[in-house]
């Protein structure tokens, strides 16, 4: 039913994290937290076991980490959402996290009423990158690596975006840019209709599930 409330699975090593979170989520009508789990092999057991809608997942665990077990429950049919937790030192593995699927992060220390509000975002699959570490993200994921790395993925993603047309493209940097579909929609003249339509042709074309998988293969083409 459309009243449900959003289903959700909390992942960390620290039990007081997983606890504070409960407090903080189950403070809210419209969630639930249906299970924890300290680590990335539970999570994928949990997720089997109880359908959440939402995963919240630490980056760094002992054994499975958070990227791992994300690419493993993001493979399976009809997956959850997953939006990752992660710290100031953990910049390179938000970047592979969001690369492999997961809809975005918050910190540890975001205040609890942005916790909410990101995992509200992320169960109605929009992207939320925390607003306090969002620069290093991105720092993180324009750092340059390696030449012939760079050249690899700079020519797998513009083969990629060349099958876009021209107002695909578009749309697929405006994305880049961080614009919502409103913005997108006054920028290119066209209805916020055609920009979902838009959106959905990107994620088919370019073969990934959400709209910073969009952003990555825009930037992969132009570094």
């Amino acid at each position: 039913m459309d009243n449900d409330p959003t289903r959700v699975l909390i992942v960390d090593d620290d039990q007081l994290v997983r606890m504070a979170l409960r407090l903080v989520l189950e403070g809210e009508s419209d969630l639930a937290v249906v299970a924890e789990a300290p680590d990335g092999d539970a999570a994928i057991d949990a997720v089997a076991e109880y359908a959440p809608d939402v995963v919240l997942m630490d980056v760094r665990m002992p054994g499975r980490d958070g990227i791992d077990a994300t690419t493993a429950i993001l493979d399976a049919a009809d997956p959850p959402r997953v939006l990752m937790l992660t710290t100031f030192d953990s910049d390179d593995l938000v970047v592979g996290a969001l690369r492999a699927g997961a809809l975005g992060f918050v910190l540890k220390d975001t205040p609890p009423a942005q916790i909410v509000d990101a995992v509200r975002t992320v169960a109605a699959g929009d992207p939320t990158l925390s607003p306090t570490a969002a620069a290093r993200v991105i720092a993180a994921a324009t750092a340059a690596p390696p030449a012939d790395t760079r050249a690899a993925s700079r020519e797998t993603a513009r083969a990629k975006l060349s099958t876009l047309t021209e107002r695909e493209l578009d749309t697929a940097r405006a994305i880049a840019e961080g614009l919502g579909n409103p913005e997108i929609a006054q920028r290119l003249h066209i209805s916020v209709a055609t920009v979902k339509a838009h959106t959905g042709n990107l994620l088919s074309k370019l073969a990934v599930g959400n709209r910073v998988q969009i952003a990555l293969v825009v930037r992969d083409a132009e570094a």
